[in-house]
């Protein structure tokens, strides 16, 4: 069996004591170990801060971006073996594992043009200068630098590769070096690919590195210019933002919670249509790409009314084509959960939906998955369920069952109640809806941006190109208000600020001038 190791202090590091069994979720088999115990995350904060920080500062954006570039390259150069490894170890079929690797790929070649962009200079610019008084000689100008510390960044186990290098991506090419910590439970692939970066050396000293254990006592150790970055459940998200030292320290926290997404369906939109076949898809694409585990899934799904029977049909078709089982059987399209832990939980959570609604598509008692004869896998069937009502079912607007599992909501038919219902999430990372009728998106983009991260509108001249909702494409950003934990990733440059200090910088005009704009390095 594999023993993963920590790569810290640009040296591979093996946890003392008892290990972490990493198991294929399709049969139970355990597949690697991996521990931190004993790690040194003193001497390991201050090499990064001290030797990466400084080799990461004295790089221009575009330097820093070329290495962005080349990381990209190396992990596609590999993109085979780890999607094995993902098949293997995070129960992914090939679809879903080619979707996390190509995400990081993406995302670390679209930030290397970033940096390309921004040119050969340390300095970033935040606006434009402003004068002090009835002449320029006196201005001020905001600069943003990079902060004198390590970027923590600690990652859900449903994205082992995207959800590691759209944070590092980031922070990377605003100068900060990084330790990034992947859910135990999947690391097999993160883990993968640190040791292709290293074995390439690819990275600047101190500028990587890797925590594949437990966190232990590691949030002990933060410093006030320091940055965690955090994605994951609400609950461990409160816990990092407590934290005693956090709290003493005032380090930086961006939380990305799950959250209770919604997509509407407006009132236009009839069946047979090509707006109808659009949201069809996007509910059945985020019931079953990997599994349902997904931060951006669909888990409400908000109806006219008289659209429930043509949605249930539709549904019934759709879903039928999609085949339980194990990554890499014949015919396989949607793998098992994460583990045995993460099922349990799931099961657990659907106690409380169950208690509010019934099964409209699926039977929660009955699960039958292709190669998995024992029943040793990790499997949830999908399942449609129908609330009598938003107010009747208040368990669908506070539990996540984070897995194959979305509740049909029915409404009037109006845009303000559509609204009304998607609020009763309290906050989400994305919300869709499909319609035709100008008027009925325009209601709806202006009440409910302020609950969303993200909304995003499906109509008949979009559905032939559009993206599933879930997707997170690097250009825009990635977060939300309330429950979805109040932070925000990505958005292209937008998304080196949270690893940047912005200072305001006044003084004689000219010279600031002189200084911040033709002042290479």
């Amino acid at each position: 069996m594999q023993k993963l190791k920590n790569y810290l202090c640009d040296r591979w590091v093996e946890g003392e004591g008892v290990q972490t069994v990493l198991l294929n979720p399709a049969n139970g088999e355990a597949v690697a170990q991996a521990s931190s115990a004993g790690i040194d995350y003193a001497a390991a904060f201050a090499h990064a801060r001290e030797t990466g920080g400084a080799k990461l500062r004295a790089m221009t954006f575009a330097e820093r971006g070329r290495l962005l570039k080349a990381m990209s390259a190396a992990i596609h150069e590999h993109r085979e073996e780890l999607i094995e490894i993902g098949m293997l170890n995070a129960g992914n079929t090939r679809g879903d594992a080619k979707f996390d690797i190509d995400g990081a790929v993406g995302t670390l070649a679209a930030y290397a043009y970033v940096g390309k962009t921004m040119g050969e200079t340390r300095n970033w610019l935040d606006g434009e200068a402003i004068d002090m008084g009835q002449s320029s000689r006196m201005q001020g100008r905001h600069l943003r630098v990079p902060r004198r510390g390590v970027a923590i960044l600690i990652n859900a186990y449903n994205f082992p590769a995207w959800g590691m290098m759209e944070k590092a991506a980031c922070a990377l090419l605003a100068g900060m070096p990084v330790i990034s910590k992947p859910g135990t439970i999947t690391a097999m692939l993160a883990h993968r690919i640190v040791e292709i970066l290293v074995e390439r050396g690819i990275m600047p000293a101190g500028s990587f590195g890797f925590v594949c254990g437990s966190a232990g006592d590691m949030l002990d150790h933060v410093e006030f210019q320091d940055c965690i970055a955090f994605t994951g459940s609400a609950s461990t998200g409160k816990l990092i933002r407590s934290h005693p030292r956090v709290l003493e320290k005032g380090v930086r926290v961006n939380v990305e919670a799950d959250s209770l997404n919604c997509a509407i369906l407006g009132p236009d939109v009839e069946p047979d249509t090509e707006t109808f076949d659009l949201f069809v898809r996007d509910v059945t694409t985020d019931l079953t790409q990997k599994a349902g585990q997904k931060c951006t899934a669909i888990r409400r799904v908000i109806v006219p009314e008289a659209m429930v029977e043509p949605l249930r049909e539709r549904l019934v078709t759709e879903l039928g084509r999609v085949k339980l089982g194990v990554p890499g059987a014949e015919g396989v399209r949607m793998g098992p959960l994460a583990g045995p832990a993460q099922l349990a939980d799931a099961r657990e959570k659907l106690k409380s939906l169950l208690a509010v609604a019934r099964p409209l598509i699926g039977d929660p008692d009955r699960v039958e998955a292709i190669g998995d004869p024992e029943g040793k896998g990790a499997f949830m069937a999908p399942l449609v369920l129908l609330a009598p009502s938003a107010e009747a079912a208040p368990a669908v607007h506070e539990v996540e069952v984070f897995g194959p599992v979305a509740t049909v909501v029915p409404y009037d038919g109006s845009a303000a109640r559509a609204a009304a219902i998607s609020a009763m999430g309290e906050g989400g990372l994305v919300a869709s809806f499909y319609s035709d009728d100008r008027d009925f998106a325009a209601e709806l983009i202006e009440t409910m941006a302020p609950n969303q991260g993200r909304l995003v509108w499906g109509s008949k001249r979009s559905a032939a190109s559009a993206p599933t909702p879930g997707t997170v494409f690097p250009q825009f950003i990635h977060g939300g208000p309330g429950r979805a934990g109040c932070g925000e990733e990505l958005g292209g440059e937008r998304g080196l600020e949270f690893f940047s200090q912005r200072v305001a910088v006044q003084g004689f005009g000219p010279m600031l001038d002189r200084l911040f704009t033709t002042r290479e390095g």
